[in-house]
């Protein structure tokens, strides 16, 4: 039995401890903000925070996060209202397919908890290993600097 904190609500997984946290958060869980793109961790759509830290968890072992915090895409929300960051995507139009978006999102607010007001070149390069394939490069960037001011 695997317990740890999904989402700020203590909840308890008995699957095999070698199972991916994505396959975990998916099927028991029924959250599907993260999204199975590779299953290598090199494209970033199943990025997750775990205590704070963006994990790819399409490799991270569910024995992995035993007494730790993960927050997945419905984590940031408040009482149903989409964060700033999210607010932002949709203000910028961020999103195209969507499919990499949440892995997106999970990775600007690992650097927005650790940078609130990040330059555009700290963007660029904190989503650097977050693959989008429909070219929404720029304006991924522009809500992520406009979240960083609040807007």
């Amino acid at each position: 039995m695997i317990n740890f904190k999904l989402n700020g609500v203590d909840v308890k997984s008995s699957a095999d401890q070698t199972e991916p946290l994505l396959h975990i958060l998916s099927n028991d869980f029924k959250l599907n903000g993260q999204k199975f793109g590779c299953g290598k961790a090199q494209c970033g759509s199943c990025t997750v925070l775990v205590n704070g830290d963006p994990l790819r968890s399409c490799v991270v072992p569910l024995s992995a996060v035993s007494g730790r915090s993960v927050v997945t895409l419905e984590g940031l929300s408040v009482k149903g209202k989409p964060s700033k960051l999210q607010q932002a995507f949709v203000q910028e139009q961020a999103a195209q397919c969507g499919y990499c978006t949440s892995g997106i999102i999970m990775q600007a607010q690992a650097l927005l908890d650790r940078n609130p007001t990040p330059t555009e070149s700290e963007v660029r390069s904190a989503l650097d290993g977050n693959l989008c394939r429909c070219g929404a490069h720029n304006r991924i960037v522009r809500a992520v600097i406009r979240a960083s001011k609040g807007a």
